[in-house]
């Protein structure tokens, strides 16, 4: 007990500015990124935490900070991305802020995220992208690119024509619009796999643990995190009755309209695929009728692509100011605002598809497809495949046993 108040003591003065006694060492067993004041912060607060260890049953961060007596950078940026900004542990916490420890684990976390999207973006020089995201750029890019289509298609004639019974490729050819989305995509997938590749050899389970323990568990491990990514599990609070949002009252709408969007986007995503299929595999060309798969598909993914961030963006225009990094805000409403952009422009083209201002709302569909493709790697995108690795790891770590070994460990 003794040692638990010396370490306690010793994280105040920390936080006073003090360096006590050899301040609470933060380097990790392998020295991998250098410790910066953010990642400095978060070591703080867990060393903190971990003495209290009230919130252990919160989520999945205060079990995995268990495992550790000192934080390195990339234990942080592991931790933080394993962090899903629920903010019971703020709501819950004896030393948060106005106490003079000042523990808001919520924001620090969510200040060491945006440095993960920042330090492994590729290519890097892109990182900086991250700073500039936000609802005006978002805006101002989908707008730009719109308003090109637009003019593409004026030059031709074509703005405004006879009903051509939904298809898309009198406007514009198939193998053009396959090409440039096509070769959009691939960058997409490419940066964001690049990233969380080097994302993975800074905190991958294989730096503790033998190979030969690692894929023992992986399987399952994998399985465990595919759930936990699709159920938005942590998303409950830790106890199952939500998040924090505006106060210390607990909503599980947060949750809810993260499944709109999740899976409206995935069924946005499967009506491609399929359409795809059934071009290059069945021969058959669009357009399609609106009860075939792939229409039925985007039409309901698009509704979901409504209401889940309709609902998301209310909440965080309403969100306790204490919850995560404000700064952050304006990249969180511009990717909010895109994917509703994408859902409304979609299901307007699907609406007048058979009337004479087609060729119209498909330039303008197109326009903010773009966008929103353009800035999936260096925006709030991001952030669901750093979590998903992180939620890896933990799968895996929690199946292995702690070096630490200390009392029920």
């Amino acid at each position: 007990m003794q040692q638990v108040i010396k370490l306690v003591e010793r994280a105040k003065a920390q936080a006073d500015g003090h360096n006590v006694g050899g301040a609470l060492s933060a380097a990790p067993a392998q020295p991998a990124l250098a410790l910066g004041a953010e990642e400095a912060e978060v070591a703080r607060l867990l060393q903190i935490c971990n003495a209290c260890r009230y919130c252990e049953g919160f989520c999945a961060v205060f079990p995995a900070m268990t495992r550790r007596l000192e934080f390195g950078t990339a234990d942080a940026h592991y931790l933080a991305n394993l962090c899903h900004n629920c903010g019971a542990c703020l709501h819950a916490c004896q030393y948060a802020p106005p106490h003079d420890f000042g523990v808001n684990v919520p924001k620090a976390m969510a200040e060491v995220r945006v440095k993960t999207y920042q330090e492994y973006a590729w290519p890097p020089a892109m990182g900086r992208l991250y700073e500039r995201a936000g609802l005006t750029v978002a805006l101002a890019l989908a707008g730009g690119l719109a308003l090109f289509l637009v003019l593409a298609v004026a030059m031709t004639g074509s703005l405004v024509h006879e009903p051509l019974a939904g298809d898309f490729y009198a406007i514009f050819p198939h193998n053009l619009l396959a090409a440039v989305f096509g070769v959009v995509f691939g960058f997409v997938v490419f940066a964001l796999g690049m990233g969380v590749r080097r994302f993975w050899r800074e905190v991958t389970p294989a730096r503790d643990y033998s190979a030969g323990a690692v894929s023992a568990v992986r399987g399952g491990a994998a399985a465990e995190a595919v759930h936990d990514v699709a159920r938005l599990k942590y998303l409950d609070g830790g106890h199952g009755e939500g998040c924090n949002e505006e106060s210390d009252r607990y909503t599980l709408w947060r949750r809810r309209f993260h499944h709109f969007t999740f899976y409206g986007f995935m069924l946005c995503f499967a009506s491609t695929c399929v359409a795809t299929l059934y071009h290059y595999l069945l021969g058959l060309q669009a357009p399609y009728a609106l009860t075939s798969l792939p229409v039925l598909l985007g039409t309901t993914g698009g509704i979901g692509l409504l209401i889940g961030p309709a609902g998301l963006l209310a909440l965080n225009l309403r969100r306790d100011p204490q919850h995560g990094d404000r700064r952050q805000r304006p990249m969180d409403r511009g990717f909010i605002v895109l994917l509703l952009l994408v859902s409304a422009t979609g299901l307007a083209l699907l609406a007048l598809r058979d009337t004479r201002f087609m060729a119209l709302w498909l330039a303008i569909h197109l326009g903010t497809v773009m966008a929103l493709f353009l800035t999936l790697p260096y925006g709030k995108f991001a952030h669901g495949i750093f979590r998903s690795a992180a939620l890896l790891k933990y799968a895996i770590e929690k199946r292995l046993p702690s070096k630490l070994q200390l009392g029920a460990d």
